[in-house]
């Protein structure tokens, strides 16, 4: 049996019913934060659609939509980092979705090779305005 998604009912059911109805955006898409289920660091932010929500609720294991690509994507399916799924939550309108994850492989989830797709800080200087500045991960 494949998993079917309703549509959101009112705000309401949305925000206190017991039914998963994400609120996928005009382009089909909701965003997905992925962070480590261990030390809770962030490591990446990617979309899914429902296929891949799908998918990925009925293997345990995070899939994707690549909006660069155009296709779904198995996280870790080429490189080993495949991240399995501790715990999944969505936000109170059900437009965002948190997974707590186990990462495989060398534990990376960046295509730069770090942990973390979020290795860099904003800074505000006055004058300079807005630079980026790594920081350690």
């Amino acid at each position: 049996m494949t998993l079917q998604f309703d549509k959101p009912g009112t705000g309401a059911e949305v925000e206190e019913g017991a039914v998963l109805t994400p609120r996928f955006g005009a382009d089909g898409l909701v965003a997905c934060i992925a962070v480590d289920a261990h030390d809770g660091a962030v490591l990446m932010l990617a979309h899914m659609n429902a296929v891949s929500l799908r998918r990925t609720i009925e293997t345990g294991e995070a899939w994707y939509w690549s909006r660069s690509r155009g296709e779904l994507w198995h996280k870790g399916a080429t490189s080993g980092q495949i991240q399995r799924v501790v715990e999944m939550r969505v936000d109170c309108d059900q437009d965002a979705l948190l997974i707590r994850v186990d990462v495989g492989g060398d534990g990376g989830c960046c295509h730069t090779g770090r942990r973390s797709c979020f290795y860099r800080a904003v800074t505000f200087d006055e004058g300079s305005g807005a630079r980026l500045v790594p920081i350690g991960t």
